[in-house]
């Protein structure tokens, strides 16, 4: 909101300028004198010296280009008159108009006007092309007076304003500060008490987050007329200006004069609206810092709340354990999530110290998304055993093409190994590519062994993907999945343990890789639900190699297609949020809408099912439907939604978001003719891979 009030003073701004500014001449074209034409002739190119800090009227654009509501005047100069113009930023901190005298410019741009103290050192100076207001610019909380005894911030260029501020407000102490941001700067963190600014410059700085703590005070009657500067000095005892340099002004003043306001209007709204402010990574975290602090603390009273869940749920070991594994089990577990949480809550105390320090708080961000991570990693496997060990979980079975799986996994594991400068081949014979699987529990165990080579080889290794298969007695195919890697391999007594839970072996090469040691144990259960195994050999120092099996119907090409093709839908299908939580809901939506996908949010079930019903057919491709929400839930509101009389109610696509991972939950989800489920936190990478798919 504050943003979007911030644009519409900046057009008010606009428009006030086109009454303000007094244009005379006609659209039509403007008269040279025979010298002006031959002047326009004899020089292929007028240097122009611009200043590169003052968006959106002057700056360089990221290209190294001239930009802003100058250079569309410019161009609009150089097509009237034939001037052909060439661009050269001055450097920021520097007074302009030594460049006229000392730097070789033939013109200087964006010049505040005043002829009599330009003509003072003298410098040829133009009628102004664009004339808007000087606003002061202050802290919040800040009382402007006029006797008072105020530090003003003024950028080391701008001498025009400091010659009439000294004059008018004797008892302002002026500080030069060497770029506008400077002064910004300065001001926002109580170097300085205020500084004068354009007003156009004003509203692009102040739409920073960073700022949202400055002020404009209306108070100052001065103009800001802006100008160009011709940068041939008065010569001789006479005070005359050289010839050439007068020519150049003529022409000059005569282009500006057949400017009408409309015309000067229109560049000016051309060069606001080509360079709003673009939030930058920096401004997110800023402006999000205590949601970020907050979202720490949230998470790390959740996942403690889900530890002591699990313990209640979960199956210790085998039925038979006793208590001493019970024992040793529950003490790992408590070491294994107590260690990450106390980074967390050691973060988020950083984190509520170091809120205005941008870069402090980038990096202790980072630090916490790895650490949520490996939390989130453990508590989706310490749920896969307990599935698995209580025989809840289920195998999604679906018709797949096994090459579009290994694909996949080959791509994700060549990227990873590259980083590590480890060589990467994979090798797939696939008889049967066709077959009735659980692509995501198979592509879950291949890679696991993967990533386990990736942290225990060393640079300049090599792991290698093998895949074959065969036919079994029963007509199913038995696909035979290989990991081998050159790495440190095990040692014998580790590898009477390896598939016990939380089994990991201290090494050198995996130092900074961590995990759970719950990967192999939940694989190896996983290849055995699909009717196969995982076996292993190794040897200490040589490396390793992992056999992973599983068995599965064979299916035929066209029926694996027509699924896919079932479930491709359009390729930038437009996705209704049904999200209660407002912070939740506007970070999703905003990057959804940043990878093309145009969004629309429901705050609650019932919201989204209204908005579906009022919703032209087909208007909405995928539903992203979070499951506990107010008035009604996600399952209520995808039931009525598929039980809707029209034709896309049974095939848009919904998709249960729940920090709910329960299998209770997941069947629910089924029922009520849901397409998929993604966990949360959600992976916004996987959210993407699936919605593209």
């Amino acid at each position: 909101m504050k943003k979007l009030l911030r644009l519409v003073s900046a057009v008010c701004v606009v428009f006030a300028a086109f009454f303000s500014l007094v244009q005379t001449g006609f659209a039509d074209g403007i008269e040279l004198t025979p010298e002006e034409e031959e002047y326009i002739s004899s020089h292929k190119s007028v240097k122009i010296g611009y200043v590169r800090d003052r968006i959106p009227i002057s700056f360089e654009t990221d290209n190294g280009e001239f930009g802003g509501i100058s250079r569309h005047i410019f161009d609009h100069i150089s097509s009237v008159t034939g001037l052909n113009f060439d661009y050269v930023p001055l450097p920021t901190g520097d007074v302009t108009y030594d460049y006229l005298l000392n730097g070789g410019f033939d013109l200087v741009s964006s010049v505040e006007y005043n002829k009599e103290n330009q003509a003072a050192r003298g410098i040829l100076m133009s009628d102004p092309y664009l004339s808007s207001r000087k606003v002061v610019v202050a802290r919040n909380g800040l009382e402007f007076r006029y006797d008072a005894e105020l530090s003003i911030a003024i950028s080391t260029g701008s001498q025009t304003i400091k010659k009439v501020l000294g004059e008018a407000y004797p008892n302002f102490k002026i500080v030069d500060y060497p770029s506008t941001s400077a002064c910004f700067d300065a001001v926002n963190e109580g170097g300085a008490d205020l500084m004068i600014q354009n007003q156009y410059v004003a509203e692009y700085w102040m739409s920073k987050p960073i700022y949202e703590k400055m002020k404009v005070i209306p108070v100052l009657g001065l103009d800001d007329q802006l100008c160009f500067s011709a940068v041939v000095a008065f010569g001789g005892g006479e005070g005359t200006p050289p010839e050439e340099g007068r020519v150049l002004i003529n022409i000059l003043d005569k282009a500006i004069d057949n400017m009408t306001g409309d015309e000067v209007g229109s560049f000016t709204i051309q060069g606001i609206m080509e360079n709003q402010y673009k939030y930058t990574i920096s401004d997110v975290l800023y402006r999000y810092r205590y949601a970020a602090s907050a979202l720490a603390a949230l998470m790390a009273i959740i996942l403690v709340l889900g530890a002591l869940l699990i313990r209640q749920h979960i199956r210790i070991a085998e039925s038979k354990a006793d208590a001493k594994v019970k024992k040793q089990f529950l003490s790992t577990m408590s070491h294994e999530i107590r260690t990450p949480l106390n980074g967390l809550i050691g973060l988020n105390y950083l984190m509520s110290r170091t809120a205005d320090d941008t870069e402090r708080m980038r990096d202790y961000l980072k630090q916490s998304t790895m650490t949520a991570k490996y939390l989130l990693s453990l508590v989706n496997d310490m749920l896969d055993m307990s599935n698995l060990q209580n025989d809840n979980l289920k195998l999604v079975l679906r018709p797949v093409d096994l090459q579009l799986v290994f694909g996949t996994v080959s791509s994700i594991a060549e990227s990873a190994m590259s980083d590590k400068g480890i060589k990467y081949t994979s090798e797939c014979d696939l008889k049967y590519p066709y077959v009735i699987c659980d692509e995501v529990r198979i592509q879950q165990v291949v890679l696991n062994l993967l990533d386990n080579s990736r942290k225990f080889t060393k640079n300049g290794g090599s792991v290698t993907l093998g895949v074959t298969q065969e036919m079994t007695k029963d007509g199913k195919a038995l696909t035979s999945v290989t990991v081998t890697d050159n790495g440190k391999g095990m040692s014998e007594e580790f590898q009477k343990h390896i598939f016990d839970a939380f089994a990991q072996e201290l090494d050198t090469v995996s130092k900074g890789n961590q995990g759970t040691g719950l990967g192999l144990p939940i694989s190896r259960r996983l290849a055995m639900l699909m009717g196969g195994d995982l076996t292993f050999e190794s040897r200490k120092g040589e490396g390793s190699v992992f056999k992973f099996t599983f068995t599965a119907s064979v299916t035929d090409k066209s029926e694996t297609k027509n699924i896919l093709e079932e479930e491709t839908g359009s390729v930038r299908p437009k996705i209704l949020v049904a999200e209660d939580n407002e912070l939740n809901g506007e970070i999703i939506t905003e990057l959804l809408r940043e990878n093309g996908f145009e969004t629309e949010l429901a705050e609650n079930g019932k919201v989204a099912l209204e908005k579906f019903k009022n919703s032209s057919v087909g208007e909405f491709g995928i539903i992203l439907m979070d499951l506990l929400m107010p008035e009604m839930d996600g399952f209520e509101a995808a039931g009525a939604i598929r039980a809707l009389d029209r034709s896309d109610a049974k095939t848009v696509k919904i998709f249960a978001c729940s920090a709910n991972l329960l299998s209770e939950e997941r069947r629910k989800t089924v029922e009520c003719e849901m397409n998929g489920f993604f966990e949360k936190p959600i992976n916004i990478d996987e959210l993407l891979k699936k919605i593209n798919e």
